[in-house]
């Protein structure tokens, strides 16, 4: 393997690490040349780590043998994609801050088909049953594939609908692969690694925690040439992709509810700053020209 693809896969086993500190190492030393040698003062210095995670970073450094790791995640069906892969996907290179390792379980081909990203409340309702029934297959008639969280909800609807209807669907998870996050959907996943893809910047053995779901936000939206957004309130994970969507140029697309309804409160306000409006299908492929 080549060595710097393995010193990258190393730095994300590491407590502490970040992609920002990982970027501002490959711009010290573009080849990690030096990355065994360098002192933890050095290390934290350069990631901008405080000492306690300068502890725990330095430690692992020295202490996770990667070589082990590999024939362990190759045993158990994983794979990963590091940000130097000439296959790692060109859409998710582009937005700022990527991810520089993607684990993956499932079938990678996905990364080259196009993909709309789905996301919304987790209390949706039937409304966002039926928006999801009416959308989501004239997209996969077109060879679009699905992303979603994998969180309760709109994205469990998208990623069901999806499958139902015989297209393909891409899980982005706020958790590692052996802490399924919400354990309600331990099957769907299990279903996805076998014929379709979930992903997750976490290693495998991280377990879900509450400031992960924010960076995930970031993946969904970076892998896709839009966003859907059915059904968000004001205050809304949803809207954090929408967002960071919008940040990269992306398309972002909303489907407008009641104004007595809190869950369309988010969605309606998406249209009022300029999402556009979709009733059907057709109304997002002829925005993305497929």
């Amino acid at each position: 393997m080549d060595d710097l693809r393995l010193k990258i896969l190393h730095l994300s086993q590491c407590r502490g690490t970040t992609p920002k500190g990982v970027l501002r190492l490959l711009q010290t030393n573009a080849g990690l040349s030096d990355l065994y040698t360098l002192s933890k003062t050095s290390l934290a210095s350069i990631m901008h780590m405080n000492a306690l995670n300068a502890e725990a970073f330095y430690k692992d450094l020295h202490t996770i043998s990667i070589h082990s790791k590999i024939q362990f995640y190759e045993n158990a069906g994983i794979s990963f994609k590091v940000i130097t892969d000439p296959d790692y996907p060109p859409l998710l290179r582009q937005i700022y801050n990527p991810p520089f390792v993607l684990y993956t379980m499932g079938h990678t081909d996905l990364f080259r088909m196009p993909s709309i990203a789905v996301v919304g409340s987790r209390k949706a309702t039937i409304y966002a049953q039926n928006a999801i029934k009416q959308l989501i297959p004239p997209l996969l008639e077109k060879g679009c594939s699905i992303t979603s969280g994998l969180a309760k909800g709109v994205d469990t609807m998208a990623h069901n609908m999806a499958m139902a209807a015989g297209g393909k669907t891409i899980a982005v998870l706020g958790s590692g692969f052996f802490s399924v996050y919400p354990k309600e959907n331990t099957y769907l996943a299990e279903n996805m690694k076998r014929n379709h893809l979930i992903v997750s910047e976490y290693p495998p053995e991280v377990p879900a925690k509450k400031w992960h779901f924010p960076m995930r936000n970031r993946i969904i939206s970076g892998l896709c040439r839009g966003t859907l957004v059915i059904q968000a309130e004001k205050q809304s994970g949803s809207l954090i992709t929408a967002d960071l969507a919008l940040h990269e140029g992306r398309e972002v697309f909303a489907v407008p509810g009641s104004i007595l309804d809190p869950l369309s409160d988010g969605t309606n306000h998406l249209i009022q700053q300029g999402a556009k409006l979709v009733m059907t299908g057709s109304d997002i492929l002829e925005e993305l020209k497929f």
